[in-house]
């Protein structure tokens, strides 16, 4: 079965659903969900060219300044899942946004649409700072049209 995304180009990861992401329901965890995505936004980065070791070498990273997450459908044990990110905005000043989709390819459904909003902070004081010039470059030249 071919993914139909929302988006052209997704970066995509494959995910299986541990036990350990299971909740007292039976399926997984809402936390889970958010780790995923998390997940998938540290792998596109770094497929970009922007880690953790580059983060702190340019004292400066991407912090989360608001999460949305739509959830649609359960995921449970053994699911085997693909993540689906895109930069979908990038202001060249302080925020980055990123969109999700989260599908069971077994069956095509979507179980997850979401939304994160980053501001770029200075990683020794924690306070907002202007995005890098490389970090406007690469995310920059990663967007992708809503």
């Amino acid at each position: 079965m071919t993914q139909e995304w929302d988006l052209p180009e997704p970066f995509v990861i494959d995910l299986e659903v541990q036990a350990s992401a299971i909740d007292e329901y039976g399926h997984a965890n809402n936390a889970a969900y958010l780790r995923w995505v998390e997940q998938v936004s540290w792998a596109h980065s770094e497929h970009l060219g922007l880690d953790l070791a580059r983060y702190r070498e340019l004292d400066r990273a991407m912090a989360v300044h608001r999460h949305e997450l739509d959830y649609l459908a359960p995921a449970f044990e053994g699911d085997r899942l693909a993540l689906a990110t895109w930069i979908v905005g990038c202001d060249g000043r302080l925020t980055l946004t990123r969109r999700f989709q989260l599908v069971r390819p077994a069956d095509g459904r979507t179980l997850l649409r979401a939304r994160t909003r980053f501001a770029c902070i200075e990683l020794s004081s924690g306070r907002p700072r202007r995005l890098p010039e490389e970090y406007v470059a690469i995310y920059g030249g990663a967007l992708v049209a809503e």
